[in-house]
């Protein structure tokens, strides 16, 4: 596991070097909360995965990566040294993504531990779940190295779980959030990551 961090934490250290030469993932789209011809991302792939620097917080997603009915959304973030009190994570649901209508639930973590769960409909957002620590978030506050988490969302015919390592972090009733649509990675500002896959797999 060191060796793949140090690995990874080589790759990072050489990307914005070779960011001129760089473009972002084919098909793959970004949408900054606030609209700024002048906002800036750095977002390319990297096998595996893509490494994601962000100035203003944005949603990066690909139109045909959609999930509806039952299934499990998964992805694992490694968090790197700078900004560890904004949220990174998943987003499930999404809808109207270029348009004034656009809407989406998301499942955010951060470096101190703690998660949310919150609602974006146009350009209102809704805390379902506040901030909340939790012992299941590898923790990131500033120490040399990287943070690995595994982020999932798993959809039922009831209820929506959410998972942090494996551990069920908390449950949702299905019928109070839009679930069906496209999915995607949310990031907040000013943050260091390596996203090594995002995975969607039906269920049963």
């Amino acid at each position: 596991m060191r060796l793949a961090h140090a690995v990874l934490a080589a790759l990072i250290i050489a990307a914005p070097a070779q960011a001129q030469d760089e473009k972002r993932p084919a098909d793959w789209q970004v949408r900054f909360d606030r609209p700024n011809p002048d906002a800036e991302i750095y977002f390319v792939d990297m096998p595996p995965g893509w490494h994601v620097t962000t100035g203003p917080a944005a949603i990066l997603y690909n139109p045909s990566h959609t999930a509806n009915g039952a299934y499990r959304v998964e992805s694992k973030i490694y968090l790197f040294p700078g900004q560890t009190r904004e949220g990174f994570g998943v987003f499930v649901g999404g809808k109207d993504l270029e348009g004034s209508g656009q809407s989406y639930v998301y499942f955010l973590i951060r470096g101190d531990g703690r998660y949310l769960v919150k609602l974006r409909t146009g350009s209102q957002t809704e805390n379902v779940i506040p901030w909340t620590a939790h012992e299941a978030i590898v923790p990131h506050e500033g120490q040399d190295g990287t943070a690995e988490n595994v982020l999932a969302i798993e959809c039922g015919s009831e209820n929506v779980d959410f998972f942090v390592n494996g551990a069920k972090v908390n449950t949702l009733e299905r019928g109070n959030l839009g679930v069906d649509g496209i999915v995607g990675l949310r990031v907040n500002h000013s943050l260091n990551l390596h996203v090594a896959e995002l995975k969607v797999e039906s269920g049963s």
